[in-house]
């Protein structure tokens, strides 16, 4: 409770695997002149900050990447994998559109133009996600979605220390088609893609493919298509995403906590080689033996 009372604090200001907590360890320097500067101006930093060792705790990874490119199915699976919760700002945005009230309509808006959120109403459906978590006794987390905004760093690094930032990358092409290709479950909620991608390689980049991701025959007649998931709000939901990532990869960067990963396909070729180099592939092997 007391992470969620200064992250909402701070905001107001402005400003399980044994393998995956020794690599974070090492991908976890010390703070930068930079967040160390934006932790101390907010009122909680200095004795009342309390962090845990990343020995002592689950894994605190962030998940970058376009809208599309596949964050919420690598962090989702990572987060059963090391037993964390997968926080997902997009999914906590989409609870709340179905709710009702002015902030949903409000969000409704912002998102059928292909907008950011802002900073204050993420951070606000962030610190309810958090409180319920700490009262189910959640430990470490996989942030998904955020932050999207050097401000949102600052804030997090304020309250929490992050071990490692996955930079997922993949082809604006590829991506459009992806996001076109996006159906959900009306009854289960359940995610699902139609498009098959076969890419050729040209111009010094590699081939793509990737199979469709197709529901059980129970689900096919109930998918539907996000309002979202236009080719118009899908280009400038990117042109967006690109215009502001620059800044937040560069910040977590200085800290040395970033991990480029080019996805060279879709799950099947891609998830051996994520775990790989986050030398995961041992917990994916005893957790096969065990299953």
């Amino acid at each position: 409770m007391a992470a969620v009372q200064r992250l909402l604090r701070a905001a107001s200001s402005g400003g399980s695997a044994a393998a995956a907590r020794r690599r974070m360890t090492s991908l976890a320097p010390e703070q930068t002149p930079s967040s160390a500067a934006a932790a101390a101006a907010f009122p909680f930093a200095g004795a009342e900050r309390k962090r845990r060792p990343a020995e002592e705790r689950n894994v605190q990874w962030v998940f970058l990447g376009c809208p599309g490119v596949g964050k919420g199915t690598y962090a989702s699976r990572l987060s059963r994998l090391l037993g964390v919760p997968h926080i997902a700002t997009g999914d906590l945005v989409r609870v709340e559109l179905a709710s009702t009230g002015p902030l949903a309509e409000q969000l409704a808006e912002i998102v059928n133009q292909g907008k950011l959120v802002s900073d204050e109403l993420i951070i606000n459906l962030l610190c309810k996600r958090l409180k319920k978590g700490e009262e189910r006794g959640e430990s470490g987390f996989i942030l998904d979605g955020f932050p999207r905004t050097v401000k949102q760093a600052e804030i997090l690094d304020g309250v929490t220390d992050i071990d490692m930032v996955v930079n997922l990358k993949l082809r604006e092409d590829v991506i459009v088609q992806k996001c076109l290709g996006r159906r959900i479950c009306s009854q289960c909620n359940k995610n699902f893609n139609l498009a098959c991608i076969d890419v050729k390689g040209e111009n010094g980049l590699p081939p793509i493919y990737m199979s469709p991701l197709l529901p059980p025959n129970n689900c096919m007649s109930k998918l539907i298509t996000r309002a979202d998931d236009t080719e118009e709000v899908v280009r400038n939901r990117l042109r967006i995403y690109n215009d502001m990532s620059q800044p937040v990869e560069e910040f977590y960067q200085k800290q040395g906590k970033v991990l480029e990963f080019d996805l060279p396909g879709g799950i099947p070729e891609s998830w051996p080689k994520l775990l790989h180099v986050l030398n995961l592939e041992d917990q994916e092997e005893m957790k096969l033996a065990t299953a």
